[in-house]
């Protein structure tokens, strides 16, 4: 698979001059030849679990001074948004490794680190594969973007004592908020406070909300692994996870842009300046509060 594509690239400011890393770790769209030979699903269905153009609608990241990384991999191929080895004994010919989780509910759901599934219960792959295939992807592809995004990260707090990353998602146009039957455009995850600081969840909330969009927090999507792994408000490190709403930006059944793709884009730039002047003040408050 290697030699098909760029796994991921991550597109560089040409200095970087805001505490922020951009992340786009599901809209990769290059699928490799021999992954849709094993899949049972056509060329649109196999697509259905992607973040479809979700590195499009933050392409303005590297313009306001922050790197993004960007996976080329499709989210069905492997997953980085999982631990390394949530893994379905179901999928493979071989048994599992100790080390592997093959108990979480994302595995019971179909979604571990080498998905089972797309969209609604849509099965992949025709036959058992071997385990050897698992553990090639995650050694070729998650792990290195994992390093990559490590990297990132590390550069950015040591540049500013502080970083903030900014996982960015999108998620189906049916999903409402339980008890209300609210359907948000945006959802802001911090992991019910455990990943970023509640100011830069509330800031984040309102900025959408004055972009005339509905905005809620945690509900249902809190955050995956790497909101969780990386978010370490105590260090000042601070994660976010934003989830778009598929349907203000795509038609859902041909996947096609709709005509105010561009529109929400701006949309996005203007609260990515936000959170970047937001930011700026709240460490300067955070350090003199410091003193």
């Amino acid at each position: 698979m290697t030699n098909e594509f760029e796994l991921f690239e991550v597109r560089e400011p040409a200095i970087q001059t805001i505490p922020f890393v951009y992340n786009s770790p599901h809209s990769g769209r290059r699928y490799p030849s021999s992954f849709l030979d094993e899949s049972r699903l056509d060329d649109v269905s196999i697509r259905r679990s992607e973040d479809h153009y979700v590195d499009e609608l933050f392409s303005a990241a590297p313009g306001f001074g922050a790197p993004l990384l960007v996976a080329h991999f499709p989210r069905a191929y492997v997953d980085v948004n999982r631990e390394p080895y949530e893994l379905d004994p179901r999928m493979f010919s071989d048994p599992l490794p100790p080390f592997a989780n093959s108990n979480s509910a994302r595995v019971a759901g179909g979604l571990g680190t080498i998905p089972r599934i797309v969209a609604e219960n849509m099965e992949i792959y025709q036959r058992r594969m071997p385990l050897s295939v698992a553990m090639e992807r995650i050694e070729s592809c998650y792990k290195p973007y994992h390093a990559c995004l490590r990297r990132l990260i590390a550069r950015t707090h040591a540049m500013f004592g502080f970083g903030v990353l900014i996982d960015c998602h999108s998620m189906p146009g049916n999903i409402r908020v339980a008890g209300s039957g609210l359907k948000p455009d945006f959802i802001v995850g911090d992991r019910y406070g455990t990943s970023a600081s509640a100011d830069l969840s509330q800031a984040a909330l309102q900025f959408l909300e004055e972009l005339g969009c509905t905005a809620v927090r945690n509900k249902p999507y809190a955050g995956g692994f790497i909101t969780e792994h990386y978010g370490r408000p105590a260090r000042g490190l601070h994660a976010l996870q934003i989830e778009v709403n598929r349907s203000i930006y795509i038609d859902e059944t041909t996947l096609e842009k709709r005509a105010d793709f561009d529109a929400l884009a701006g949309s996005i730039a203007v609260f990515m300046q936000q959170m970047a002047d937001f930011v700026s003040d709240y460490a300067i408050d955070q350090a003199l509060a410091a003193e």
